[in-house]
């Protein structure tokens, strides 16, 4: 069985978006590994490879069954993996979707998230024709507020208690943004 929706591959001068491989599970256990990075997530930091190992299977798998698109972002000299995005809960009919990004500790702070968010965003809404996209996004987690918001998302809500990670209780920002307030 064929992936649903074909993966593309998106670039920016310092950024290439392109299918998640099986070599990129050092690269991915490096960035789901980090507690920093893994703070504000629905599931705790990962502690083994495997367990890399194991999500790129899964990916993979979601590529053939579901309408998901999931990016690995690399640097576009090295094409080492320094973050992944995913475009998923895709509804074509209804034009909408959720979107979610991580990126490496060691590559935050050079607007790098923005770039890449930037691309999904101008695919989703350009190339699969979607109206609307949302992120979930931890309340304390301003960095990830911030850049959802300089994208032109709007706070829309608050749910309460929607998340258990390691025992605590998590509340989700929810975030909107239209395809008529995307600004390229």
């Amino acid at each position: 069985m064929s992936p649903r929706l074909p993966q593309p591959e998106l670039s920016s001068p310092r950024l290439h978006l392109r299918e998640v491989r099986a070599d990129d599970a050092p690269a991915l256990f490096a960035i789901h590994s980090d507690p920093q990075v893994m703070r504000y997530w629905s599931y705790p930091a990962w502690t083994e490879l495997q367990q890399a190992e194991q999500k790129i299977a899964d990916i993979q798998r979601q590529r053939r069954e579901l309408d998901i698109l999931i990016w690995a972002i690399a640097d576009a000299s090295t094409d080492l993996l320094i973050g992944s995005g995913v475009l998923f809960a895709i509804d074509l009919p209804q034009g909408r979707a959720e979107i979610g990004y991580s990126l490496h500790p060691d590559w935050q702070g050079r607007g790098l998230a923005s770039e890449a968010l930037r691309l999904i965003l101008a695919y989703a809404f350009n190339e699969l024709g979607l109206r609307r996209i949302e992120a979930d996004i931890d309340p304390r987690n301003q960095p990830s507020r911030r850049l959802v918001e300089r994208q032109g998302f709007l706070h829309e809500g608050l749910f309460r208690e929607r998340w258990n990670v390691n025992n605590e209780i998590c509340d989700s920002a929810m975030y909107g943004l239209l395809s008529k307030d995307f600004k390229p």
